[in-house]
């Protein structure tokens, strides 16, 4: 192949860092935008689906089946956990046809394919900002106020999102070739879901199994989670996986997934157009 056509294949990121990161800010702020383009309500409806599930699923779980007896800041751990998982299924899902809903710019125009997905991530990240400042004020009428370890947060919503960004570069390039993976990943979202400690907390799965358990990163972050910000008296995810090296599997669990996205992705993109 020639200098010239190579130049002109599609590229994952560019030589341009600033031109990626300045076209992928002006999509997701644009589409972020446009998402509430008329609406009366505007951004607060970003609240209503995690505010409105809360409801159901804390009567249904916690007033009538009890499930959350004797678990401090019970309601609170419910709440934080449904936003992040729903922050990253919310990645996942919209990196999976981010690129089938991209096709005319895919094929008209010639810019990093990495932007797409990014635009997805941080238009999420939007979406999880405003929702976490309604969820702390919730908090506070609760009684559980700040501490150190709120600061937590941010490096277990940055882990979240990494292990959410490798899954979404991954499948959305599989997507393009084979249609069967949304039905698929839906099946797998649900299950993994269940499969959280987000309608309870990790302490309540049998002592023999809990390590195993804490090997899905999901787990173990929200198990952290909730001792820096809800309940600080309930065991580190170290404590509760058995020591503190135990958390290389979910930690290399998340690496492995994002390399294993970009690699697939970057392999990919300078075809993506053509298999749409």
């Amino acid at each position: 192949m020639s200098t010239t056509a190579m130049s002109q294949r599609p590229v994952v990121l560019g030589a341009d860092f600033k031109r990626y990161w300045a076209l992928s800010w002006t999509l997701a702020t644009t589409e972020f935008k446009l998402r509430f383009y008329g609406s009366v309500l505007g951004y607060a409806w970003t609240l209503v689906r995690p505010f409105a599930l809360f409801g159901v699923l804390y009567i249904v779980f916690a007033e009538i089946a009890k499930l959350g007896e004797g678990i401090k800041g019970f309601p609170a751990y419910i709440l934080i956990s449904m936003v992040l998982f729903q922050f990253f299924k919310a990645v996942v899902d919209g990196c999976l046809t981010s690129l089938l809903n991209r096709e005319n710019l895919l094929r008209k125009m010639h810019f990093p394919r990495l932007v797409i997905p990014t635009t997805v991530v941080l238009s999420a990240l939007f979406e999880l900002t405003l929702t976490l400042a309604a969820v702390f004020i919730f908090l506070f009428i609760s009684g559980i106020f700040p501490t150190a370890g709120w600061l937590e947060l941010i490096p277990l919503a940055a882990m979240l999102t990494v292990f959410a960004t490798g899954l979404g570069l991954l499948f959305s390039v599989m997507f393009v070739r084979f249609r069967d993976i949304a039905p698929i990943w839906d099946v797998v979202g649900q299950m993994l879901f269940y499969a959280s400690p987000i309608l309870y907390v990790a302490t309540m799965v049998p002592e023999s199994y809990q390590r195993a358990y804490l090997a899905n990163p999901i787990a173990a972050l929200l198990t952290e989670m909730r001792h820096a910000v809800v309940d600080p008296t309930s065991r580190h995810v170290w404590d509760a996986i058995g020591a503190p090296e135990r958390l290389l599997l979910p930690a290399a669990i998340v690496l492995v997934t994002l390399a294993l996205g970009l690699w697939v992705f970057k392999r990919e993109a300078p075809r993506i157009a053509e298999n749409l």
